[in-house]
């Protein structure tokens, strides 16, 4: 019998089981992981001579990177969500006294973690590309605090996606917005060199703030209100996810 309470200790066994899941699928692992790093080498050494960024590319395109590793993770989540419901495990679960949460928190936190490892991935390689960030300590500390923020946010939200669809397509499918809004940010180019329109969109979109505060943490020169709206952002994303994933598991279960 486990000595943890009932939901602390169900949620661990349910993120066990999604991590042992995602270790016997490579293809989620080079979703998560490797497929960010192939994005770097694409954009540092292929497109990266052609951008005017006002220093060394690599240093600029990081923060987009680390924000890309989260969001490259999620489709697995979404299709394995949908999963558990749509071939009755989340029954089988019911069947057996699981905690309801503890089903979607494992996913949670399984995805979380996931989206860490990932950004230490692109970060190592970073490294070995050059890159040179100026952070200290507290800056490190806030920007590893954001990037938990961020995929237990983005997390919630899909989660809720993979509840919400009516196939496992569909639900990789509609995480697609998430991992493609990276690229119409500042993640990549300064949002004020863009077009009319598109400049616009890319200031207002949720992941610009992030990757600005992001790339300010690492740099030394985060703004305290653009620190403050991607805060907001990260957490908008974890009540939305979790509000929507609560009522569609209770309609759906």
């Amino acid at each position: 019998m486990s000595t943890l309470p009932t939901p602390l200790g169900d949620a661990a066994i349910m993120l066990r089981r999604n991590v042992r899941h995602t270790l016997r699928n490579p293809v989620t692992v080079f979703q998560a992981v490797l497929f960010p790093i192939v994005i770097m080498f694409m954009f540092v050494y292929v497109l990266g001579g052609g951008f005017d960024v006002g220093g060394r590319y690599v240093d600029y395109a990081m923060p987009g990177l680390i924000v890309m590793a989260v969001s490259y993770g999620l489709g697995p989540t979404a299709t394995a969500v949908n999963g558990d419901m749509t071939k009755g495990i989340i029954n089988r679960f019911r069947a057996m006294d699981v905690s309801h949460g503890a089903v979607l928190a494992g996913h949670v936190v399984a995805t979380t973690v996931r989206g860490l490892i990932a950004d230490a991935a692109i970060v190592g390689v970073g490294f070995a590309m050059g890159f040179r960030p100026h952070a200290g300590v507290l800056g490190w500390l806030g920007a590893i605090g954001l990037m938990l923020l961020l995929g237990f946010g983005a997390s919630w939200l899909t989660v809720a996606m993979g509840l919400a669809s009516k196939t496992a397509e569909s639900a990789g499918m509609a995480t697609v917005p998430l991992i493609m809004l990276p690229f119409l940010s500042s993640a990549f180019v300064p949002a004020h060199t863009m077009g009319a329109g598109v400049r616009q969109f890319a200031e207002y979109q949720p992941f610009t703030p992030i990757i600005e505060t992001l790339r300010g943490l690492l740099t030394g020169t985060a703004s305290t209100g653009t620190a403050l709206t991607a805060v907001a952002w990260c957490v908008g994303f974890a009540v939305v996810g979790y509000a929507w994933a609560v009522a569609t598991f209770r309609k759906r279960a």
